[in-house]
C-alpha cells in the first residue's frame, strides 16, 4: 500500500486514523487502555534501514515500485501526531484510544504494530482487572509467562497486569525493562533435586532469607507445612499449588497459626481465574495472595479484541474528505473524533465540538510532529491512575453516546 500510495502521488495527503474496538469480548463490561508506551516508542524510532529495504526489494509483489519508492524508505520517519486516551484509563467498545493524523503512508504502515501492542496489552490489563475484581482486595500476582504465545508477549503481560492493579509478576525480564515487582517461588525440581524435602526448605532459606516463599506440595502438603513450620523465621510465605485449595489452606494455615507464624502469607496457584478465585473468596479460604498464569497471560477467556484501525479523513490540497466504511456489521463513523467524559456516560463526538466545563476530553496529544511529548514510564503513577479510573467508571451500565454531526455523515457519501 505504501508504495501504491507513492506511485499514485499521495505522499502529500494527510490522513487521520482512529484505533478502536468494535465490541467488547465477553463477560467485560469495559476495557483498561494498555499499551501506550510501546506505541509511542516505535512510532518515535520507526526505521527502515537497508537490509530492510534490500529484503522489501525481493518481494514479488514490489518488483514494479519505481526507484524513488526506495528513497523514500530509505528516508522514512514518523512526522505525524497521535492523539490517545491516558493508559489505564477504563473505556468502551465504538470510543477511539487512539488518533493518528500524518502524511497518509506514515499514518499507513504503523497500523498492524498499533493494533498489536494495543490491542494485546488491553485485552490483558482487562482480564487482570477482572481477575482482581474477583480477588476482592487480595493481591494477585502474574504467574503466566510460560503459557503466553511468546515470550515478549509474557514480558509484555507482566506489564499490562502491573498496570492494571497487580502486585507484581514472575517475569524478571518485566521487572528490569518496566520496573514491576518481581515475585516468585521455587519449582518443584528444587525440592526433587534434594536428598529431602527439609535439606531443600533450609537451602532456600539460606538464600532468600526473609523474602523465602516455600513451594510445600510436591510430596505431601501438610507433612511439608509442618516441615516448613518447624524450621520457623525467617519465611514470607507458603504455596500452595494443587489439590483442594480451600481445605488445605486452612490446614495449612492452622500448621502455621499453632507454629507462632501467624504472619506468614499463604500464595495459592494451579490453574486459577476469576472464578475459582471468586469461589475461594466467597468460603473465606484464608489466602492471602493469588499467583494467576494462564488466564491472565493469554486472557484465555477472550484472548483477543476486535480493534480496527479506519480512516475517518484525508486532506489534499487544502479540501478535507470524510471518510467512513458502510459495510454490513463493520459500519464506521467519519471524522476525527473526541471522547467527552461525563460522570454518568461518555459522548463520542467529533474533535471540532466542545463540551461544557468540568467535562473531560479524553484524547489527549502525546505526540506532536514526530517528538513524543510525554512520558509514559512511570508505571506506577499510570497503576494509581488505572485503579482511580476502574473505581470510577468500571461498572455495568454505563452509557457510550454518538454525537457526530449531520454534514459530516453526508459528506462521507
Amino acid at each position: 500500500m505504501a508504495a501504491g500510495y507513492w506511485m499514485a502521488g499521495k505522499t502529500h495527503e494527510t490522513a487521520t486514523f482512529e484505533l478502536f474496538v468494535r465490541r467488547l469480548p465477553p463477560n467485560r463490561d469495559y476495557l483498561v487502555v494498555c499499551g501506550l508506551e510501546q506505541a509511542i516508542e516505535y512510532l518515535c524510532e520507526l526505521r527502515f534501514d537497508r537490509h530492510e529495504i534490500d529484503y522489501l526489494k525481493t518481494l514479488p509483489q514490489l518488483q514494479n515500485a519505481p526507484g524513488g519508492f526506495w528513497d523514500y524508505l530509505a528516508a522514512f520517519r514518523f512526522t505525524g501526531d497521535i492523539f490517545a486516551v491516558p493508559e489505564g484509563t477504563v473505556m468502551f467498545a465504538g470510543e477511539p484510544l487512539l488518533t493518528v493524523r500524518a502524511p497518509l503512508i506514515e499514518a499507513q504502515i504503523p497500523e498492524t504494530y498499533l493494533l498489536s501492542t494495543i490491542g494485546f496489552q488491553t485485552v490483558i490489563a482487562s482480564k487482570a482487572a477482572r481477575i482482581l475484581n474477583a480477588a476482592a482486595g487480595r493481591d494477585v500476582v502474574e504467574f503466566g509467562c510460560r503459557r503466553a504465545h511468546t515470550p515478549e508477549a509474557g514480558c509484555l503481560a507482566g506489564r499490562a497486569a502491573f498496570l492494571a492493579g497487580c502486585v507484581g509478576t514472575s517475569n524478571v525480564a518485566a521487572g528490569m525493562r518496566f520496573g514491576v515487582p518481581v515475585f516468585g517461588t521455587s519449582a518443584h525440581s528444587w525440592i526433587l533435586s534434594f536428598d529431602n524435602e527439609t535439606l531443600a526448605f533450609e537451602k532456600l532459606q539460606q538464600l532468600l532469607g526473609e523474602r523465602t516463599v516455600q513451594l510445600i506440595d510436591t510430596y505431601d502438603t501438610l507433612a511439608g507445612a509442618r516441615r516448613v513450620a518447624a524450621l520457623g523465621q525467617p519465611l514470607w510465605g507458603i504455596r500452595l499449588d494443587s489439590g483442594d485449595l480451600l481445605d488445605l489452606s486452612r490446614e495449612v494455615r492452622l500448621i502455621l497459626d499453632e507454629s507462632g507464624l501467624k504472619s506468614v502469607k499463604i500464595m495459592a496457584t494451579n490453574d486459577l481465574d476469576e472464578t475459582t478465585i471468586a469461589s475461594l473468596v466467597e468460603q473465606g479460604a484464608p489466602i492471602d495472595i493469588f499467583g494467576v498464569g494462564t488466564s491472565l497471560a493469554t486472557s484465555y477467556d477472550a484472548p483477543a479484541l476486535s480493534a480496527v484501525y479506519k480512516l475517518v479523513e484525508i486532506e489534499a490540497n487544502g479540501i478535507r474528505r470524510y471518510a467512513a466504511k458502510h459495510s454490513s456489521g463493520k459500519r464506521t463513523l467519519p471524522g476525527a473524533k473526541q471522547v467527552f467524559r461525563y460522570p454518568d456516560r461518555d459522548v463520542v463526538a467529533l474533535a471540532s465540538e466542545t463540551a461544557g466545563p468540568g467535562v473531560e476530553r479524553l484524547l489527549r496529544p502525546v505526540i506532536v510532529n514526530g517528538e513524543a511529548i510525554v512520558d509514559e514510564k512511570n508505571i506506577r503513577r499510570i497503576q494509581s491512575y488505572a485503579r482511580r479510573q476502574i473505581a470510577d467508571y468500571g461498572r455495568p451500565g454505563r452509557r457510550v453516546e454518538l454525537s457526530v454531526s449531520l454534514s459530516a455523515l453526508a459528506a462521507s457519501h
